[in-house]
């Protein structure tokens, strides 16, 4: 699939935003003819379809190379489009959407027969949220049906947190793209299985575990084993299954203190590497003085900052010149676990 050229909306995020919106009309209009149009959200840019229609859904794979056994969320614009999604509602995804949406959580439920079975790959389950981003949410509304989303980027890449990223990875392979500014939260939603008695977080996000522990109790929630689940077994959520997020130059995990930092980056240089390395900002002095290339993160008193950050840098870097990527790590609790999550599967397995 090509296009002789990919058409680009801006639209200021700054308030006035409906459905309305001229530009934001047009591409909703679009995805309900069938068209893939990429559109800001707050954790990410999504690569959207409608959710209802088969051969919309399949350009979205074949636009990114996606495995075809790997689900999408489906995003909804206003609550009253949740319902039809699925087969039953439970109790504690109602809290939690309560709570949290419109947000950074995407909530798996038992599916209704709405939904194409090219979105849930087969499961019994959909994957649902309501994006916070007002771009969003009035694109889906001018669509007027539930959009499918995976993030906007060729699959295994860094995920796309602005604009000129999506036509990095997919000029002339989707229809549009609606520009919105830079991603607030920049790392994927928090996914949470409601399907049991237990919650199950299978992709930790923007929404912290200690977060949702606080609406639902500690006992009532749980962390997936492992960010990967088995190859031969289709993952109940997106980000399980298949590397991610990963830039073409190896990036490597660098552990533990600034002097082991250091060490690592002399020994890439003994071995005539170029290097990048991307740390907090508290680490620009000792190790921008000897890296080839310093890309701050933010300051480590604020994950927040790290997590808006990563892709970006990730992206940069990539294009920097660099033979290698040095990265630090994050302690693995509250929005330092899914920093780690997304920087361990982004990572070169040596």
């Amino acid at each position: 699939m090509g296009y002789q050229q990919t058409k680009l909306w801006s639209v200021d995020n700054v308030g006035g935003v409906s459905a309305s919106t001229p530009e934001l009309k047009e591409a909703g209009l679009w995805i309900k003819n069938g068209e893939v149009i990429a559109f800001p959200t707050e954790t990410v840019y999504g690569l959207g379809a409608d959710a209802t229609n088969e051969q919309a859904v399949e350009n979205i794979f074949l636009a990114k190379g996606r495995p075809s056994d790997n689900p999408l969320i489906v995003h909804i614009g206003e609550m009253e489009q949740w319902e039809p999604l699925t087969a039953s509602i439970p109790e504690m995804a109602k809290q939690l959407a309560e709570v949290f949406w419109p947000g950074p959580l995407t909530l798996i439920v038992p599916k209704s027969n709405a939904v194409s079975e090219k979105v849930t790959a087969g499961l019994s389950t959909v994957a649902v949220r309501m994006p916070a981003h007002t771009v969003a949410r009035a694109l889906i509304q001018a669509a007027g049906i539930p959009v499918a989303a995976p993030s906007a980027n060729r699959s295994g890449r860094p995920s796309p947190t602005k604009a000129e990223h999506v036509i990095e990875d997919l000029e002339h392979r989707i229809a549009g793209v609606v520009d919105g500014g830079p991603s607030g939260y920049g790392l994927e939603s928090t996914v949470v299985d409601c399907t049991g008695e237990t919650c199950w977080i299978l992709r930790p996000g923007g929404v912290t575990k200690e977060e949702i522990a606080h609406v639902l109790g500690e006992n009532n929630v749980e962390i997936a084993a492992s960010a990967h689940s088995s190859t031969d077994q289709t993952p109940r959520s997106p980000g399980m299954k298949y590397r991610h997020y990963a830039p073409d130059v190896p990036l490597y995990l660098v552990p533990g203190t600034v002097d082991e930092m250091l060490k690592k980056i002399q020994e890439e240089q003994a071995q005539k590497r170029v290097v990048a390395v991307l740390a907090v900002e508290e680490h620009r002095e000792p190790l921008g003085g000897l890296a080839d290339m310093f890309f701050s993160l933010g300051s480590r008193m604020n994950l927040s900052e790290v997590s808006a950050s990563l892709y970006d840098h990730l992206r940069q870097a990539d294009l920097s010149g660099a033979d290698v990527i040095l990265s630090e790590t994050f302690p693995k609790e509250g929005l330092g676990l899914a920093i780690m999550n997304r920087l361990e599967k982004a990572a070169t397995q040596s």
